[in-house]
């Protein structure tokens, strides 16, 4: 296999672990508050809302040490590990204890921050200044078709029911959480590229990227590296910049997976078919967001 194909297998396989994870991550969240409701009446008491504002405050401030876990762990270990944590937050369903609910809501905040860093760090390393385009586009597009499965699978499934049943539940996320760990396992057929430069770096950079060795720098100097360019990284003027959209992009991605979903399960006027119509528009969102991506990185026109 050449290089090139290669890092396009690399890309591929990235995507499709990421898209059977987020089969499982995303529609769970996109069902947690409504499933909760359902449980509220039981010995459980919580809130996916509450869930959620932990996983992303924690993804939140763990983001500044995650580049230093993956400089010393490596990206694809990393990716594995953090699949673990999503697949055990998605297991919590399965029999949901308060303080397991929200213990696992922390780790997979931690999770989230490593996963994220440790695929950017995976993109960059098998892409270069002409395939960030096709690579990134063909990622997203993977990763948001999970929208479309996960959702069409809850169509189907709560079809005609207004209400969660223990049984519907546990068939629910018994599913989900095997295809996460499916998705998890798949971290490891990515292949370590071969050594030559890569995007973002020349022959003579000192700005190696965190995947490739230095018999000289021990792991811990690579940890305090890594950190120091983060922090330096958060202060510069393109990211300041870029931190008002991603604020709003925050505010987008809490309304379409957390709060949209739950509004249209409540809407009791929608009758038999309420449970089932969360699944619908997920899987209309998800369309909208894979052609988007297609479309806006020109992978349709290449």
């Amino acid at each position: 296999m050449s290089p090139e194909s290669k890092k396009l297998f690399n890309i591929i396989i990235l995507g499709i672990a990421f898209m059977f994870m987020f089969t499982a991550f995303q529609t769970c969240g996109n069902v947690a508050q409504t499933v909760i409701r359902s449980l509220n009446s039981t010995d459980f008491h919580g809130s996916g809302y509450t869930s959620m504002a932990i996983i992303y405050g924690v993804f939140s401030a763990s983001n500044l040490i995650t580049p230093s876990v993956v400089a010393i762990v490596g990206p694809q270990l990393s990716m594995f590990a953090s699949g673990l944590f999503y697949s055990m937050y998605i297991a919590v369903f399965i029999q949901p204890f308060p303080w397991a609910f929200y213990t696992a809501s922390v780790f997979i905040g931690i999770a989230a921050a490593v996963l994220w860093t440790a695929q950017g760090n995976c993109l960059t390393v098998n892409s270069d200044e002409h395939t960030i385009g096709r690579n990134s586009g063909i990622f997203w597009a993977l990763l948001q078709s999970s929208l479309f499965f996960g959702n069409l699978y809850i169509y189907f499934a709560w079809q005609g029911k207004t209400q969660i049943s223990e049984s519907d539940r546990r068939t629910v996320f018994i599913a989900l959480t095997v295809i996460s760990l499916v998705g998890t396992v798949l971290f490891f057929l990515i292949r370590k590229p071969d050594p030559e430069t890569v995007l973002g770096e020349d022959e003579s950079s000192d700005d190696q990227d965190l995947d490739v060795s230095e018999p000289a720098q021990n792991n811990m100097t690579k940890a305090i590296d890594a950190f120091k360019k983060s922090l330096k990284l958060c202060v510069t003027k393109e990211m300041l910049l870029l931190s008002i959209t991603t604020a709003y992009t925050g505010l987008e991605l809490t309304f379409f997976s957390g709060v949209y979903g739950t509004c249209i399960g409540a809407v009791n006027k929608f009758g038999t078919e309420e449970k089932s119509l969360i699944g619908l528009s997920g899987i209309f969102i998800g369309i909208g967001e894979i052609l988007v991506h297609l479309c806006g990185r020109g992978v349709l026109l290449q």
